[in-house]
């Protein structure tokens, strides 16, 4: 697992030298979402706010997400993505998917099927947060 994730931090930086693995999962959430407040990304990442804040503003110094009011509450303000930013995303799926289907493309049917079915599995309880003693 600790390479599997050392190669996605790595391979996020060859897919586009401005994205971080962080911003490319918090891009793809609000592309997800259509929208969401900060709060909800850390929440849903389980990161801590003040990371989160950090990629806000960096995405929105790029130009990849705006801020947007609530519609139903004025008091909260939505991040979404902008144009550019859809675009970046969509630059980094289609590199990604092509890293992927490259790097299987030679295992046979059976074990793509267990792997997806694996992947499935693993995706499918949320993480624990646990707190430091």
């Amino acid at each position: 697992m600790t390479i599997f994730a050392r190669r996605a931090r790595a391979s996020a930086g060859r897919m586009h030298p401005e994205l971080s693995l962080v911003s490319y999962t918090l891009l793809g959430h609000l592309e997800e979402a259509g929208g969401c407040r900060a709060t909800d990304l850390a929440a849903h990442h389980a990161l801590d706010k003040s990371t989160v804040s950090r990629q806000v503003t960096a995405l929105e110094r790029a130009h990849l997400i705006e801020r947007r009011l609530d519609p139903e509450d004025h008091r909260v303000q939505l991040l979404h993505l902008t144009p550019a930013g859809r675009e970046i995303l969509a630059q980094v799926t289609r590199r990604r998917r092509a890293a992927f289907r490259e790097r299987l493309a030679d295992w046979p049917e059976e074990d793509l099927t267990r792997f997806a079915a694996y992947l499935e599995r693993y995706n499918a309880k949320p993480p624990q947060v646990t707190e430091p003693e």
